[in-house]
């Protein structure tokens, strides 16, 4: 099922600084840190579907998964879900593919600045499963050994549900990422 339908933000709300905006049938990050979610259904089992490209090669947004409730501000995604980092210029941790400071991506997949690339994350029960571009850069385990929270932004660790909210990440003024697809795929 289509959850961004190319023409509006029908379906979605935005909490925190900025926004998004629709141009030439793409969702379109703009400003400062916020984050647009889908609010019409919680997402289960099943497969999350992201296509986007960058301006730059550090270009910085994330994927929000498995939050429990609507979210409130800017940060909720980050420390009661899970971001699917988007980020070609982070370390292993940080990178394109990786759950942010939680579970690293094992290889560097994404495409260079300009071109589309595919993120598919796949939920089933606690597990998490993300390939980019077609090969699998991550699979995360709830519940698994995860590094120590070192900064306050970072997740604070502790489980997340199976099924929550899903939402798109616009990060800063300097960086910028379109979305043409966002879709979900049930198991």
């Amino acid at each position: 099922m289509q959850l961004f339908n190319g023409q509006n933000l029908d379906g979605w709300k935005q909490v925190g600084w900025d926004h998004f905006v629709v141009e030439d049938g793409m969702m379109k990050t703009e400003g400062g840190m916020g984050l647009l979610y889908y609010d019409t259904e919680k997402l289960g089992d099943g497969t999350l579907r992201v296509v986007f490209k960058t301006a730059e090669g550090r270009a910085n947004s994330g994927v929000v998964i498995r939050m429990p409730e609507k979210p409130i501000d800017a940060w909720y995604g980050v420390h009661n879900g899970y971001e699917v980092q988007i980020d070609a210029g982070g370390d292993e941790w940080h990178r394109t593919g990786a759950i942010y400071s939680i579970s690293k991506a094992t290889k560097e997949n994404q495409k260079p600045a300009g071109e589309w690339n595919t993120l598919e994350i796949t939920l089933a029960g606690p597990k998490t499963t993300v390939s980019l571009n077609g090969e699998v850069v991550n699979i995360y385990v709830e519940g698994q050994e995860v590094p120590p929270r070192k900064q306050w932004f970072e997740p604070v660790r502790g489980p997340r549900p199976d099924s929550g909210y899903i939402g798109l990440q616009n990060h800063d003024a300097g960086s910028t990422v379109w979305f043409k697809e966002v879709s979900f795929r049930r198991n």
